[in-house]
């Protein structure tokens, strides 16, 4: 009898304890939905868009461009700049589609976004070919440092 009322009451504080700590982070008032609101930040796409321009602007700075390399400029950030969000199709009919026919879509998917990869790597080629050998310097430290190994190790763990 006493070792159950010790298990009885050791699994009630463990519960009391478990629903109280979730109750506390529940209540915290970043804890919205995804999708429900994003402050004062705006939507993820438009704070994406603000960092790439940040990011942009302090590049286009340390390359110190001259009057000649700023036409190239503009074409590789055009060229470079987002569609916008990308379509993702709807979950549900997604699903409901046979296995051969979702793979069809998923390579379908695959081959788009090769197919814009090849476009940027041609415009970064375009722009890089008029830097000197110092911008190029430049260039390619702000590379690494922002899409390179360091960064991505980071997101995984």
């Amino acid at each position: 009898m006493q070792n159950l009322r010790k298990y009885l009451l050791t699994g009630v504080l463990a519960v009391g304890l478990g629903a109280g700590s979730f109750a506390a982070y529940a209540g915290k008032p970043d804890c919205e939905p995804m999708g429900a609101s994003f402050g004062e930040h705006g939507k993820p796409g438009e704070r994406m868009k603000e960092r790439m321009e940040k990011h942009q602007a302090a590049l286009h700075d340390k390359l110190k461009l001259n009057a000649n390399q700023e036409a190239a400029w503009k074409a590789y950030v055009a060229r470079t700049r987002p569609d916008g969000p990308s379509s993702r199709p709807d979950r549900a009919e997604f699903d409901k589609l046979p296995a051969p026919e979702r793979m069809e879509k998923m390579l379908g998917f695959m081959q788009e976004r090769q197919k814009k990869l090849a476009d940027h790597v041609d415009a970064t080629k375009s722009f890089y070919a008029v830097l000197t050998p110092e911008q190029k310097k430049i260039f390619d430290d702000e590379f690494v440092s922002k899409r390179g190994s360091r960064h991505h190790r980071q997101h995984r763990g």
